[in-house]
């Protein structure tokens, strides 16, 4: 069975990558269609700008409320999907919780990347609120309803849902490590999801495994989706 699984995960990962390469070849493609200009000017002050507004975000950063609230999701996002390099290692081999053997520090980045999951969830639904309820004036504008609100809406669901399911993974695999089930050994440490576990207990470890195995693929699965979706 775990075979099957393995095979079933390599198939959805690279399906998923495929995809994205296929499309960023195809949008390298298209941006080579414009014309050669010369920017090899100034390469330092280049850089600087580029690394300031794209990496840094300092167009979200002027405006003090949003622009905290948007570092917390954007950092959190990232940092917490350094998670799926171990998902994606247990997936094709078979393991479970690969890095568990680095102990406290694993522990340490598992409850960090909760406690930044809670921030992200928090942040998102901050700027749901202000999209749908508080109607901001910059948000009424023709270009920013329609498709563009509905666009908006769509990425804040998935990451909303996306932070979700990785709380339950850890709280229903919590649970098991507390149960002692089967390789499901104490690894990690949980300050956010171990709130869901008096939703778990007394739930039967076969039960617990089907909610900690669902929310694992879901997770890995809209990772990959959300991926191919931002292209467009």
């Amino acid at each position: 069975m775990q075979i099957f699984a393995q095979i079933a995960f390599i198939l959805a990962f690279a399906a998923g990558i495929g995809i994205f390469i296929f499309n960023i070849r195809r949008m390298i493609r298209n941006v080579k269609l414009g014309r050669e200009i010369d920017r090899s000017d100034h390469p330092g002050k280049r850089w600087k700008k580029m690394a300031k507004l794209a990496l840094g975000q300092y167009k979200m950063v002027r405006r003090p409320v949003s622009g905290i609230v948007h570092i917390i999701v954007y950092l959190g996002f990232i940092i917490i999907n350094i998670e799926v390099l171990e998902i994606v290692i247990d997936g094709i081999f078979g393991t479970h919780r690969i890095f568990a053997f680095a102990g406290d520090a694993y522990s340490f980045l598992i409850g960090a990347f909760e406690i930044l999951a809670l921030l992200v969830l928090l942040g998102v639904i901050i700027f749901w609120i202000r999209r749908n309820i508080l109607h901001v004036y910059r948000f009424m504008a023709r270009e920013m309803t329609s498709w563009p609100k509905n666009d908006a809406n769509y990425i804040l669901y998935f990451e909303m849902v996306l932070m979700l399911l990785f709380l339950i993974m850890n709280a229903a695999d919590h649970q098991l490590q507390i149960n002692g089930a089967p390789h499901y050994v104490e690894a990690g440490a949980f300050p956010v999801s171990s709130m869901f576990l008096p939703l778990l207990d007394g739930l039967s470890n076969s039960t617990l495994i089907i909610i900690e195995r669902t929310a694992w693929w879901l997770h890995i699965l809209g990772i990959l989706f959300f991926l191919n979706y931002l292209y467009y």
